[in-house]
Formats: C-alpha cells, structure tokens, sequence
C-alpha cells in the first residue's frame, strides 16, 4: 500500500483496525476525542466503563479469551493514572495489553499545567514497551511497534501520545505488525529435557499459564499420556490442563489441591512448562512443604528472563509450550519406544484424588442455614456451566475457589494472579464476555472487591448488553484480612468488618440488572441456572458465613509473624508536644 494523506488521529484509527482491534475500553475524554469520532467508521465498538481502572482490565480479559493484543485508553492526567493497577495485573499475567495514554500537549509538558504529570514513569515498571510519540508524523508507526512487541514480549505496552499530536496532516502507510512465532527453544535444552523424563522414575508435569495462553492442551496431553506422568496445575491456573483426565490432579499452592502437592512432593523430575515458577504458589500449605528439593528440574517459558529466577533448574529453555512440549515427544518417544502405560501410577493417582476429595467435601458439608464458604463454593462449582469463563478476583473467598473450580479448557479461568488487587474480577469478565459472547462468564469476587469495582460496574454492563454474572461471596468482612487479625491478633478487629453491605442484588434490579439473594446453599443451583438462561447482567448476592468459620490457610504465612509489644498496655499513650 503506497502513503497517502491522512491526519495522525486517522493514521492510529487505522492501525487499530488493521491489527483487528474491534472493541476498545475506556472513558470519554477531550484528549482522544478526535480519533474517538473516527471508532464507528472504523467498526470498533467503544465501551464505556463507570472506572478506568476497570476498563485495563476489561481490555485484559479480553486479551486473555482471544491471546491478541487488547486495547483500552483514558483522558490524560488522573485519567491514565487509574490504569496503572489494572496495567500492572496485565502485566503479572502475561497479557498483551496496549494502553493509550494521551497526554498534556507537547508545548505544555514540564509546565504543570491542568492534568499534567510524567506518564511514562508511571508504566515504566509494568510495562514490556512504552513509547512516547515524538512526532505527529509517527503515529503509525510507533502504534504498531506497541502492538508488535505486546505480541513479542508477551506483555502490556503504552502508547503515550501528546494530545496535539493528533491533529494535522502527515503521509502514511497502514498496515498490521508482523505475526510472532517463537519455536521449540534450543535443541540442546530438548535433547537434554528428554535424557530426563526417558529415565525418570516418578515424572511430574506442573502446567502453568503458558499452556494455557499458547493453546498447548493437547501436546501437554500426549506428552503426559506417554510418560503416565501425573500433571498439576500451577497456582489459580486451573484452566492448564483438563481436570477430568485421569492424570489430572487439581492445583498447586494457597488452598489447592492436597493430591497435587502430595504427588509433586514425590517427584524426581519436574516439567515446569509455560510457568515462571512464581513464588507465592509454591509457597507450603496445609502444613506440607511438597517442593521435591532433590527432583531435577526442567522449565519453560517464552520469557528468558524468568527462567532460573525463582528456583534452581537443570535445564531451562525460552520456547513455546506446545512448541517444546511436541518436539520432546518426540525425542523421548525414540529414547523409549512402546513405553506402556504405567498403571500402577493411574491407580496411585485415584487413590490420592479420592481422599482428597473425600475431604474437601467433609469441609464442604454444613448444613447450617446461613451458608458456609466452603458449601456454598461446592455447590457453585458443581452448578457453573461446563465450558464457562470465570474470573476470580483475591481475597479468602477467591483463594478458596482455587480447590474447587474445574475446567476443561484453556482459557477459562482468569485470576487476579500475583499482583493480587481487588476489583479485578468484573472488569476483566465484561472483556471476556466481549471476546466470548456466546459462553457464560461469571465474576467471583468478595464484598469488599465487588464495592471497589463490580457495584458501578454493573451499570455498564447494562448499558452495554454485557451479560456478565456476578457471584458475590458477602460475609460482611475483608476476610483474608479478618482472618489474619484472628490468627495472629488476638480478634482485635480494626477496618475489617463490613456490617452494613446492602442487598447487592437489589441494587442490580435498581441498575437494571437481575438480582439474586442467597443465603441457602440449596437456592444455589436455581440461581446459576436461571441467570445464565435470562441473557442479562445478573448478580447473585452470596451470603455466607465469615470469620473463624472460613477454615482457610493463613493468607500471607509467608509476610506475618505474631505480634510483640514492647509498650506495656494502654488505653491512651500521651505524647508531649
């Protein structure tokens, strides 16, 4: 395609279009108005969210459902700086997120004038490529080299434009960056990978994210059937593996799966495929430290920089999940061919899923009125559609659903992961639902998230037709923090009681929205099912029992110790001026 003549607000619409964006989140402002104008003529969809904060993580799940690069943009100033939580998730979780930021305009920076700050240093930390457009003339040029390296690095990008830039006349090209494709890593780190597993006596493969966003399901399967090898899904990605094969034994780390952390525990080599190996989910739990520390490690990741960063490995390849994992088959299919299903293991396998299950479901049998967590997530987890998306934001609640939610898919369960912020869950599930229209996507979250960024997020779900169904576990509390103040302060309770929530499902019918109230485990059921059938937002308002009553891991184990005062007690310490 020759130049031709267009305005640097048509230059970026265009590109957008090229690299296939059709929806962007955000909220209106006079900074980006003018390519604003241009989105309907171009086919992208402008959603309008209630936060900004929520539109970053809208444009997350988004790119989490559909693995392409996701957009969302904010007026300059106070505008951009509520995406820098949802930019760092997107950031923690791999996802190609491209943030458009405009800012003050070009003969204004360094003035301090209204809505005026450095932009660039805020994304510098949670961003794999930020730019900021020096000239009107290379808006195209330097949109697409954001998208390019969003793809590259596997990763948020921002786009930071001064907002004169926009205007004017320049002489472009248009068209999309180039495709990614990254391989099977070096054949020296394969060769070595499958001298390994050929020999080993109690293969295990731990699952992480980048089978999950690599589309890797089926050559992790052929892989696992071909050494018996037991595979465990890495900490809040349950989507990485199908939890109903028969080598399948649930999550690793905060309340997973007991049979995944016992199996690993006897590992002699682990296959680290598509994960970093993230600390806080390896961390012990449920007093087991299950980390094999003589087991030969082998890790993969498209990311070379994390390979080795967290944990000590034999051998470490920067490749593809499903890339690797097909090329090793291979390699081990010529070390030992026939190799014979190893039943012995299999039945091993049943038997320690069967005692966990077995006790996980005498955690999860009250039957007292007002619900427990753990009955009321049993429940949940048995009624939710097979093939949904659920989005799970963090806190108790959302730790727990970790032992309790099960996919068989990839892309199906998309976490709040180790940046951990509230009011994670809805916004990123309003993306989802944008990119899958057609499958059920639920929102789990606690009351104190839902108020950070579900409440007011409901009203753009109307407005827009999204139909995404929250699930509110409300026990009245910022529980993972109550739980902390029981365990290590003596029930001394400061800013962690939340008496007076209202019915959220309520005010879901008061925005338009349906509403559900439940208190009852045995209304759960009922109330999935008819919320998935109405095709509106929907909110089920869970209440449920809080407190001591969780029965959940100390939240932070790692970062608390129990509490020692010096001062001798008081009911007031007086200081003299």
């Amino acid at each position: 395609m020759e130049k031709q003549k267009m305005t640097p607000s048509e230059a970026l619409v265009e590109t957008l279009a090229a690299e296939g964006v059709k929806t962007v989140f955000g909220i209106v402002g006079s900074a980006f108005m003018d390519a604003l104008d241009l989105f309907p003529a171009a086919g992208i969809r402008f959603v309008s969210v209630a936060h900004e904060q929520a539109a970053a993580h809208a444009a997350d799940g988004l790119a989490r459902v559909t693995g392409k690069p996701q957009v969302c943009i904010a007026q300059n100033g106070p505008g951009a700086a509520n995406f820098v939580s949802a930019i760092t998730a997107a950031y923690w979780a791999h996802s190609p997120v491209v943030a458009i930021t405009p800012e003050t305009g070009s003969l204004g920076i360094g003035t301090g004038g209204f809505q005026e700050l450095d932009q660039m240093a805020w994304f510098k930390e949670q961003t794999v490529y930020q730019v900021r457009v020096n000239r009107p003339e290379r808006m195209a040029e330097l949109a697409r080299r954001a998208f390019y390296l969003a793809k590259v690095e596997n990763g948020p990008a921002q786009l930071n434009i001064p907002r004169d830039y926009f205007y004017g006349v320049c002489e472009d090209e248009i068209y999309p960056s180039l495709a990614v494709s990254r391989g099977s890593g070096p054949r020296q780190a394969l060769e070595a990978a499958a001298r390994l597993l050929a020999r080993a006596r109690y293969p295990v493969i731990l699952a992480g994210g980048g089978v999950s966003q690599g589309n890797a399901l089926e050559e992790t399967r052929a892989l696992a059937e071909y050494l018996t090898a037991p595979v465990a899904n890495t900490y809040l990605h349950n989507d990485t593996f199908p939890s109903d094969h028969p080598l399948a034994v649930g999550p690793i780390g905060y309340c997973g799966s007991k049979a995944a952390m016992r199996i690993l525990a006897q590992a002699d080599v682990v296959l680290a495929l598509g994960t970093r190996l993230g600390p806080f989910g390896t961390l012990p739990q449920y007093g087991m430290d299950y980390w094999p520390r003589d087991a030969k490690i082998i890790q993969v990741d498209v990311n070379a920089r994390v390979l080795g960063m967290t944990r000590r490995v034999d051998v470490a390849s920067p490749a593809e999940a499903g890339e690797f994992a097909r090329e090793l088959l291979l390699l081990i299919q010529d070390l030992k061919p026939g190799r014979k299903e190893n039943r012995k293991r299999k039945r091993e396998l049943e038997q320690e899923k069967a005692r966990w299950s077995d006790e996980l479901r005498r955690w999860s049998s009250s039957t007292s009125r007002l619900m427990h967590p753990r009955r009321f997530l049993w429940e949940l987890a048995d009624a939710i559609p097979d093939g949904s998306i659920v989005t799970t934001d963090i806190g108790n609640n959302s730790s727990l659903c970790n032992a309790y939610l099960k996919f068989t898919g990839v892309r199906q369960h998309l976490a709040a992961l180790s940046w951990g912020n509230c009011g994670f869950a809805y916004g990123a599930a309003l993306g989802a639902k944008v990119g899958r229209p057609k499958t059920p996507v639920f929102a789990f979250q606690g009351d104190g998230a839902y108020g950070i960024s579900g409440l007011a997020e409901v009203m753009t779900a109307v407005r827009e037709k999204i139909p995404v169904i929250a699930l509110v576990a409300n026990n009245f509390e910022w529980g993972a923090e109550k739980k902390n103040q029981i365990d290590y302060y003596d029930h001394r309770f400061v800013g962690t009681n939340l008496p007076d929530n209202p019915d959220y499902a309520r005010l879901a019918e008061d925005m338009g929205a349906k509403g559900y109230l439940v208190d009852d485990y045995r209304q759960i059921k009922e109330a999935v099912r008819d919320a998935v059938q109405t095709g509106r937002p929907c909110v089920i308002n869970a209440v449920i029992e809080g407190g001591e009553k969780v029965l959940a891991e100390p939240f932070r184990r790692d970062a608390l110790k129990k509490p020692v005062r010096l001062l001798p007690k008081y009911k007031h310490l007086t200081v003299p001026c």
